[in-house]
This record gives C-alpha cells, structure tokens and sequence, in this order.
C-alpha cells in the first residue's frame, strides 16, 4: 500500500505540485509503524482539485489507468487498489487541525504530509461523531483513539 501511495504522490506531485497529505490508516501505520490493515489509501490535496480543478485532476488521474469508481466520494481504482481524494482544508473545520501545523517529510526525493499522534487523536475523535463512521467504523476508530492514546502516553512519561 505504501508504495502505491508513493506512486500515486509521484504523479501528482509531478504534474500539480501537490504536496499530498497520507491520510486514514495509512497514514497512521506510517507514522507508528503499526499494521491498521489500511484497505485503501486516503489522500488529502488542496480544495481547488476537488472543485474547480476536478475535470483536469480527474482526467489526468484516467490517463495514468486509474478508474473512476465514484464521482461523489471522489474515489478511484487501480491494481485492486481504492484511492480516495477530500480536500486537505477541511482539517480545519473538522477536527481544528491547522494547515501549517502539519509535518511534512521527504522519502525518494517526493514531498508528502503525513498527520502526527496528536493529530490523529483529534481527527478520530471527530470522526466517532460521524453518522456514517458510527454506524460502521466506531469500533476501530474507538481502538485507534485508544491506540494513540496510549503512545502518547509512553511518550509523555
């Protein structure tokens, strides 16, 4: 998975200048080096490429083989692979997170976000008062708070 975010980042980074943010379970596996059994790959880029930008991002996406699966959730598919694209703005209202405040990193000359602990802790704790995360996620997204709960605990002691 890891390397298909990679790729993707690659494409994207290259042709938009998008610094992209690993979001989800991914992005939580790469930072603690825990296996969340991450069945698809969460990416947060700029609002403008959801919206405004969505026919020339989407069109660009199709041409490198990757597959429109759904429009609204802005999804697509590749080798068996989900790639999901929401705008990286929406940290903000969501689960107060400020822009600037998240790490950026660089592996194999690429350039990519990827959330902290803390960070995460806060985007779980929003998403458990999700409707649809309620329904059908609450029970991991309650392990991964308590997960982060307790690294940053042993970080802290």
């Amino acid at each position: 998975m890891l390397n298909s975010f990679f790729e993707n980042a690659k494409l994207i980074n290259d042709k938009f200048d998008i610094v992209p943010l690993m979001y989800g379970s991914l992005g939580l596996e790469y930072i603690t080096h825990q296996n969340f059994n991450a069945d698809d790959i969460d990416i947060l880029i700029p609002e403008v490429f959801i919206s405004e930008r969505w026919a020339e991002f989407k069109s660009f996406l199709s041409e490198k083989g990757y597959i429109l699966f759904d429009e609204h959730e802005h999804s697509f598919l590749k080798n068996g692979i989900y790639y999901s694209y929401a705008s990286v703005e929406e940290l903000e209202s969501f689960a107060k997170i400020h822009l600037d405040e998240i790490s950026r990193y660089c592996q194999n000359g690429l350039d990519f976000k990827v959330l902290s602990l803390e960070q995460y802790l806060k985007v779980y704790s929003a998403s458990i008062k999700d409707g649809y995360r309620v329904n059908f996620r609450k029970k991991k997204d309650n392990e991964k708070i308590d997960f982060i709960k307790k690294l940053l605990h042993k970080q802290n002691v």
